[in-house]
């Protein structure tokens, strides 16, 4: 018998099917790229106005978080830093760079294409309109900055470095021990639980235990301050 269609149409229906694979997975993927907020994209690292490298102010410099970042403590904003705090310095420090333009623009009146503008930084965190997050409330109780951001104190670009999800933080508030450090040590981002417990000797004030490791300690900081 004759057949009616010619050889080729054999392999019709899985072309069909690695097509139709093809094209919802790309949906699948474009969608969830898109609809995912920036807030959770992890390794999102926009380029900024003015290039500040973290890593050589933090670890060369030793420059402290709350420098910059000033309201954390007190707001539940962390704020960015205006012009003027970047002025300080830099009015002595590579005031002629070409780097620092945009703050010169925003700051130096004796600068000829001073205009006064704001510098425009690009947020890179950011939680969704429907979460408050509040800073000091956080960093009050134990959690270091380090725990949300990354060990931002080697980025000479600052990225996301975590989720930020609402999974992500519910893992935290219910094993927040993984977490919770001295409040003395929430600004050292090249803290370790165990070297600090190995210099520090401390023992749970109620079994007159040592404590040891991130685990120990943050079991007995979430008992003292619930």
């Amino acid at each position: 018998m004759a057949n009616f269609f010619p050889r080729w149409t054999n392999i019709l229906p899985l072309k069909i099917a690695v097509c139709l694979g093809v094209a919802g997975a790309s949906v699948v993927v474009g969608f969830t790229y898109y609809a995912t907020p920036k807030a959770q994209r992890v390794g999102y690292m926009p380029s900024q106005p003015i290039p500040y490298d973290h890593a050589l102010h933090v670890n060369q410099l030793g420059m402290d978080c709350r420098y910059c970042h000033s309201f954390v403590e007190h707001s539940g904003h962390a704020n960015v830093p205006s012009a003027s705090t970047c002025w300080n310095c830099h009015q002595h420090v590579r005031k002629d760079s070409d780097k620092l333009q945009p703050l010169r623009r925003a700051f130096d009146q004796d600068y000829e294409h001073y205009d006064g503008e704001p510098i425009k930084w690009v947020r890179i965190h950011q939680s969704p309109d429907y979460v408050f997050f509040n800073h000091s409330a956080h960093v009050n109780r134990g959690v270091s900055c380090e725990s949300c951001h990354g060990k931002v104190n080697e980025m000479k670009v600052v990225y996301q470095a975590e989720a930020h999800s609402m999974g992500w933080c519910l893992d935290c508030h219910r094993n927040p021990e993984k977490h919770l450090r001295p409040l003395e040590e929430i600004y050292n981002l090249d803290y370790d639980a165990e070297d600090w417990l190995a210099e520090n000797k401390m023992v749970h004030p109620e079994t007159g235990k040592q404590l040891k490791s991130q685990k120990d300690l943050g079991l007995y900081l979430k008992e003292h301050w619930n």
